[in-house]
């Protein structure tokens, strides 16, 4: 009996299926138009076998013909894209990555969006193992600057309105810790950009410090943050790649496509 590898790219049990996936791919390498002598030649089909799938496909509006015997992707997909996009939500998809995480670390996970000049809390996932005396309650609201997602969505913004949020909220401090200048404010986000990540050394509450790494879409903007919460002294930098390899998996599931980048430390010794 023939074994399977499990780590082998799974294929098609039926040929047709296998080979309209093949022909749609090769339409997505794409942007302009392909003849049908062209994309016999790269999917290796014969002629007349992609001539007669191009045209199912066609009638079903996955493919255009803009002109006879050219082939392009069509709004079909498009459509069903958007559905599929749609029904998308950040906190659906977080939530298998955020207990898996929070199993590994044994300590608190939150998920954040932003909201004006504040971050929310939106879900979370602890236990009382954690030994934390603060949780994050969802629906929690806090300052953008004192927060590890705050700097993280306001490291996404240009210098102007940065400075408009500091005249607004007036970089009000809670702790010994807190950022409340703006030029340190403005180093420190240069210090989360150069990064990706971001982190709260005891500037909301003293005592606890958090790690943050961000979710985009499939526009690749940023619309959440994840965060590992811990007291001062456990907040370990070997998180990190937990943590980033958490948000890949609920970016991805988004549709983004990050590239390749270099992963940093940015938890302080």
């Amino acid at each position: 009996m023939k074994k399977i590898n499990p780590d082998s790219p799974a294929t098609p049990s039926v040929q047709v299926i296998e080979r309209m996936f093949s022909l749609i791919d090769m339409l997505a390498s794409r942007e302009e138009a392909m003849s049908l002598k062209e994309i016999s030649a790269k999917t290796g089909l014969h002629p007349s076998t992609a001539h007669r799938i191009l045209n199912d496909l066609a009638t079903g509006r996955f493919v255009d013909r803009p002109q006879p015997g050219n082939y392009r992707l069509g709004m079909r997909l498009l459509e069903l894209g958007n559905l599929v996009k749609g029904r998308l939500n950040v906190r659906d998809a977080a939530m298998a990555p955020m207990r898996q995480l929070h199993q590994l670390i044994q300590q608190p996970v939150n998920l954040s969006i932003r909201q004006g000049d504040e971050i929310v809390y939106i879900e979370r996932a602890f236990s009382e193992r954690s030994g934390m005396q603060v949780v994050r309650a969802i629906g929690g609201r806090a300052p953008l600057h004192l927060t590890s997602v705050g700097k993280l969505f306001l490291a996404a913004d240009d210098a102007p309105r940065i400075r408009a949020y500091a005249t607004r909220t007036g970089l009000a401090g809670q702790t010994r810790n807190s950022i409340t200048q703006l030029p340190s404010l403005e180093r420190e986000l240069v210090r989360v950009r150069q990064l990706g990540t971001a982190v709260d050394n005891e500037e909301l509450e003293l005592g606890v410090r958090c790690m943050a790494s961000g979710i985009y879409d499939d526009q690749a903007k940023l619309i959440a943050g994840l965060s590992i919460s811990a007291p001062a002294g456990r907040l370990d930098e070997q998180w990190l790649s937990k943590l980033q390899a958490a948000v890949d998996e609920i970016s991805a599931t988004l549709g983004f496509a990050p590239a390749v980048q270099k992963r940093e430390s940015v938890v302080k010794s």
